[in-house]
């Protein structure tokens, strides 16, 4: 098969072994596969793969067909569309992936929005709801919201009832963004729009300050991404004075317990909406495996409305 590789940082499409599924795992045919920051960090030799996933093959998140069944897999049929979270090795042609990490995919979903609709959306939803525990007529600020996952983030608190404010540091971008239901503000100054009931930090140090200024009292920060600096002071008597929770996530070095769980909830509470239409998947742009290192530069070079996706 053909494969995107990371070799001493760079991106190159090579030939690899095709993979065989084991016990209760399927191989996928990928059709399309997202690009997501993690796999920005990982060419930077940052993130490496967890145990269990190609150490040189990116990909956290992929959409494609039901190629071969392994031992007591017994979910989804040969052909099946199906898309799903990874450790990594999504962005090739085949990908093992365990049935319980798996979802179908919805019927009026593209292959490229289905490759680029995994990551984004369980990690918003999971950071949402089941940590920060989101409810119906509470404020959310959003950094970073012109992104994949801040996209999903908008339109799952508006579906889920909140009021959202959207910092988007591209002025071009604003204006769509709040066509999503966002309020799109500029970054700088954001507290002043407070106070806000959830934050979801995809920015990372450089906020802190002014986050703790901008939550509410008894409000939640939840810290999903750090590309702009991973290290802040934090005014603890701030954090006690408003009762307030901080805590972080990442998905990839889940175990496959938590991560099928996320994936059912996802079933269940997402893949409705985007049945009916109610919340979609973004797509800047995409481009052919071959053109991977295209793709990786255009993610790299920011000012982009939701996904960059790789299709085979």
């Amino acid at each position: 098969m053909r494969a995107v590789t990371v070799s001493d940082g760079e991106i190159v499409v090579a030939q690899r072994a095709d993979p065989k599924p084991g016990a209760g795992e399927v191989l996928v045919k990928v059709r399309a596969a997202g690009l997501n920051g993690a796999d920005m960090m990982q060419r930077r030799g940052l993130y490496p793969a967890p145990p269990g996933s190609p150490a040189d093959i990116p990909g956290l998140e992929l959409a494609g067909e039901v190629a071969e069944l392994g031992e007591r897999s017994e979910r989804f049929a040969l052909g099946a569309r199906v898309m799903g979270i990874v450790g990594g090795g999504g962005q090739a042609e085949l990908a093992v992936v365990h049935e319980r990490q798996l979802m179908p995919v919805p019927e009026r979903l593209s292959w490229e929005q289905a490759g680029g609709l995994p990551e984004v959306f369980t990690t918003a939803h999971d950071a949402l709801f089941t940590q920060a525990q989101l409810r119906s007529g509470e404020r959310l600020l959003v950094h970073g919201a012109a992104g994949g996952v801040g996209l999903a983030a908008i339109q799952l608190a508006r579906a889920a009832g909140a009021s959202v404010v959207a910092t988007v540091r591209n002025r071009a971008l604003r204006a769509e963004v709040a066509s999503i239901g966002a309020e799109a503000i500029a970054v700088d100054g954001f507290e002043r729009n407070g106070p806000f009931d959830v934050i979801l930090e995809l920015v990372g140090a450089p906020n802190f300050d002014a986050n703790m200024k901008a939550l509410a009292e008894r409000g939640r920060i939840c810290v999903i991404g750090v590309g702009a600096g991973g290290k802040a002071e934090l005014n603890l008597l701030a954090l006690m004075g408003k009762r307030a929770r901080i805590h972080g996530s990442t998905l990839r070095s889940r175990a496959l317990e938590e991560k099928a769980l996320a994936a059912r909830l996802l079933e269940r509470e997402v893949l409705p909406l985007i049945a009916s239409g109610q919340v979609s998947v973004h797509v800047s742009a995409s481009y052919p495996l071959q053109e991977a290192g295209a793709a990786y530069e255009r993610f790299a070079a920011g000012g982009k409305l939701g996904k960059i996706v790789l299709t085979m």
